[in-house]
């Protein structure tokens, strides 16, 4: 096992080229210490000027090196502190930067073939080890490989290889599990209220989507906000994606923080909910008046579009934003993958289990919710 740590390193790094043609970072301080025990000793390797380290170059071109042979005793440490108040998260965040370095150094890559905003993430030391293993393995997968070039997978993929499972599953469901749900509530009236179930159905497909896209846990790539931006734009950008979700190593969140993330995708559902609504009801009503023009004896209301959709919109605020942060970020994160973490096969049946009956029993919550506020009345 190899342990490394940096020593007295500042916050503030820069890149440039060297003739070798590697980027590699620099730190005003001249220390670094690499440990690494191969038994029976235990090795402790420093490095003296120039400041200069990259996995590549250290593996390719190592400086001049001291070697001391000792029992490991001690810790690497953290260079004689200096941190404040903050230093548990400090300390967290030099022990992801040295991961990272070394899983980057086992697998022969540099930062310089990671993308600007991963970079910069590991030189925060805001990634560990462990997410940098996961990026190798997703990239083995061509599907994968294209879908972190765009923003927002790429950030939901590193904090959960199977979120595109996830995804693929609830549009699937969503369409049988509505369809039943409605046959289920309605009975007898199915046929009759069948425009409710088309436009119910329609909006259940598109609201899937993204009651998976926007709860759903990540890593943390955000670029640092502008010096000029207002007091609620920072807070929102410390916030979570999931209120429930697992905060990595070297990083940490409020209790305000993570009701923000409630309130922040609350916003986001309300406005997507409203205007999938406004779409499918627009759909069902022209197929009505369709059926009005080829067949004269038919008789059927338009549905009510402004009310329904509002009424949508709010549902998705109060019960589906707050059902899809716990299944998220409780049930699936805090309890399936650390127990069916080894089999991926089981993990994503448990997943396709809970995400259908969450689904189907949203349904059945909707015909409920809009009956009650009167959107949707029982026709007899």
């Amino acid at each position: 096992m190899a342990v490394a740590s940096f020593s007295h390193l500042t916050s503030h790094y820069r890149f440039f080229p060297l003739h070798t043609h590697h980027n590699i970072f620099h730190s005003s301080q001249t220390t670094f210490t690499f440990t690494t025990q191969i038994q029976p000793f235990i090795f402790n390797l420093k490095l003296h000027s120039p400041p200069i380290f990259t996995p590549t170059h250290f593996l390719h071109s190592p400086p001049t090196t001291v070697f001391s042979f000792g029992n490991g005793g001690g810790s690497p440490g953290n260079g004689g502190g200096g941190h404040g108040g903050d230093g548990g998260e400090e300390e967290e965040r030099d022990r992801n930067r040295e991961e990272a370095m070394l899983v980057l150094a086992e697998a022969g890559r540099s930062l310089e073939s990671f993308p600007a905003d991963l970079t910069a993430a590991v030189v925060a030391g805001r990634v560990p080890g462990s997410i940098v293993r996961r990026l190798f393995e997703l990239e083995k997968s061509g599907v994968f490989r294209w879908l972190m070039k765009f923003g927002g997978f790429k950030e939901r993929l590193l904090a959960d290889d199977l979120f595109l499972t996830k995804l693929v599953l609830e549009c699937v469901v969503v369409i049988f599990t509505k369809a039943a749900a409605e046959l289920e509530k309605r009975k007898e009236n199915f046929t009759k209220q069948l425009d409710y179930v088309v436009a119910n159905v329609f909006t259940g497909i598109v609201t899937g989507f993204v009651l998976v896209w926007f709860p759903a846990p990540t890593v943390s790539l955000k670029p640092p906000l502008a010096v000029s931006a207002g007091a609620i734009a920072k807070f929102f950008y410390g916030c979570p994606e999931n209120a429930f979700q697992v905060a990595l190593a070297g990083t940490s969140y409020t209790l305000l923080q993570r009701l923000g993330a409630i309130v922040r995708n609350g916003a986001k559902l309300f406005v997507v909910g409203t205007g999938a609504s406004l779409v499918g009801i627009g759909i069902t009503n022209a197929l009505i008046n369709a059926k009005r023009v080829v067949n004269k004896g038919f008789s059927a209301e338009n549905l009510p579009v402004i009310s329904t959709s509002v009424a949508y919109g709010v549902y998705m605020v109060v019960v589906s934003n707050i059902r899809y942060q716990v299944l998220a970020g409780i049930i699936e994160q805090r309890i399936l993958e650390p127990l069916l973490h080894k089999n991926k096969l089981i993990l994503s049946a448990a997943y396709f289990a809970v995400r259908t009956g969450n689904t189907y029993w949203g349904s059945l919550l909707w015909v409920d919710f809009a009956q009650w506020v009167g959107v949707q009345k029982i026709k007899d």
